[in-house]
């Protein structure tokens, strides 16, 4: 006789509990097959933190040995626009620039590699740039739309220099092209196009390598840590490849140097927490963070902006991903802003400490920090992810004091409600 269903009374926390109650899994085992930390299970069991996307709950339902997740979510709708990603309007310029290949020979002079480093690094510029500095009438543009009409060029004249020029300066083409791959994974980063991601941070690695450079391979292998850790492999392998990378850089006084090893060293102690690990984790933050004290508090990296500014901000995610709300709120308490010379990331920090209140159940404090993560970076909160489940549902649930409030910045983010 085919098994009753959970009564529709139970919440989506309560069914997990029971299924996996019901077959004798422990959380730790489920923790190993959906890539958490035993916490997050028990934060999901409890509704400390809220169903999860569809990718991550078809998985969880794997763990669970559930082959129908109408079990796991019983009445509730999933509504794609809040459980997807949504697209920016130039991603199809995106898509097609790294998926055409110049086959035949061009007769055109390559840019010289000069010339395409100033042209990143004016890229970069307008990546990390706030909204209010690029105003379109009376619009704002964000991030991704002022890079969007720079990256098709910029890979295409790169690739060209790097298939044409010789030597040193086919190496420094390279450099460049792989810092080109890095903008457009950045620009696809909660974008619908997964495969993509994958494709940029694979390109990025193989150009650093063949320009033999031990900063461009740093570089490329703290943006691959994000294709991994995004894509849910094992934190084994993407710590080895951060390991890799770090023993490359072997200039203790090189500020370069310093700067990259302390970025990898973080990319490990992210890959650490979001698994539960936290003896691991914090040690690999620790080695971080003296990177960034070794290199000053007014140091900042150019473009991957590693300095005491993220480190500290990273502190607040690590906290997050290991369920310790609480302390993520005390690290932002004492985060100075203004040390991150980047508004995207600073718009990124702000998210994840309206998500730590999110935890604790503080909806006005977590509607307020969202509010200030908009006008750090219009197209940063618009397409996170969290920033697009926790508004919408605010909307509906919320205490009333912050329901107006935040259906007015969902409506200004163009949020499905």
């Amino acid at each position: 006789m085919p098994e009753q269903s959970a009564p529709a009374t139970l919440t989506f926390g309560q069914r997990v509990k029971r299924a996996r109650e019901r077959t004798g899994r422990t959380r730790a085992y489920v923790a190993s097959v959906v890539d958490q930390s035993v916490e997050w299970v028990k934060a999901i069991e409890t509704g400390r933190i809220a169903m999860p996307r569809l990718p991550k709950l078809i998985r969880l339902a794997h763990a669970l040995g559930i082959e129908d997740i109408a079990e796991l979510i019983g009445d509730e709708r999933i509504a794609a626009a809040k459980y997807t990603k949504a697209a920016h309007t130039h991603l199809p310029a995106i898509r097609q620039a790294l998926t055409t290949y110049q086959l035949r020979p061009s007769d055109r002079e390559p840019e010289p590699a000069d010339v395409l480093a100033a042209r990143v690094r004016a890229a970069w510029k307008l990546w990390h740039d706030g909204d209010e500095a690029h105003p379109v009438g009376r619009e704002v543009v964000g991030n991704r739309s002022r890079i969007a009409h720079l990256v098709p060029e910029l890979l295409a004249d790169a690739q060209h220099s790097a298939r044409t020029l010789e030597g040193a300066e086919r190496r420094r083409a390279l450099v460049a092209l792989a810092e080109s791959y890095h903008l457009a994974q950045l620009y696809l980063s909660f974008q619908p196009a997964p495969e993509l991601v994958t494709l940029t941070g694979d390109r990025a690695m193989t150009a650093a390598q063949e320009a033999d450079r031990p900063e461009a391979i740093a570089g490329a292998a703290w943006y691959m840590n994000h294709v991994h850790r995004d894509a849910g492999e094992a934190a084994e392998a993407r710590v080895d490849l951060a390991e890799q990378a770090v023993t490359l850089l072997c200039d203790e006084d090189n500020p370069e140097h310093i700067a990259r090893r302390g970025l990898l060293h973080l990319a490990v102690a992210l890959s650490y927490a979001k698994t539960g690990q936290a003896g691991d984790c914090w040690r690999y933050w620790d080695k971080a963070d003296q990177a960034a004290r070794k290199l000053g508090k007014a140091y900042a990296h150019p473009w991957l902006i590693f300095g005491q500014g993220i480190v500290d901000g990273y502190a607040i995610t690590i906290h997050n991903d290991l369920m310790q709300p609480a302390k993520a709120v005390e690290v932002a308490d004492a985060l100075e802003l203004r040390r991150i010379p980047s508004a995207t990331r600073r718009s990124y920090h702000l998210i994840e400490t309206a998500r730590a209140y999110g935890m604790l159940g503080e909806s006005v404090a977590t509607v307020s920090l969202l509010g200030k993560a908009h006008k750090e970076s219009v197209e940063t909160i618009r397409f996170n992810l969290h920033t697009r489940s926790v508004l919408p549902e605010l909307v509906k649930t919320g205490p009333q004091m912050v329901r107006d409030d935040a259906r007015t910045l969902a409506v200004e983010l163009g949020l499905p409600l």
